[in-house]
């Protein structure tokens, strides 16, 4: 299965809203463990080690040029 970089939820907004509101209150510790457990509940969900492999890369390197 393809990786796909475009543009996909429904309400992006909403989302990223549950994912603050889900951090809230949390310590970086804490917030940290959520972020590894959120991970690894997707990346069981998508289930194809060929596309995972592919979002790490992708994740990996995008923002590299912002970092400078």
């Amino acid at each position: 299965m393809p990786l796909n970089l475009s543009a996909n939820l429904g309400n992006a907004d909403n989302f990223y809203a549950d994912l603050l509101a889900a951090h809230d209150g949390l310590s970086k510790a804490q917030s940290d463990a959520l972020n590894a457990r959120l991970i690894l509940i997707l990346a069981n969900h998508i289930g194809d080690n060929d596309t995972l492999r592919e979002a790490l890369q992708a994740a990996a390197t995008s923002g590299l040029a912002d970092a400078g």
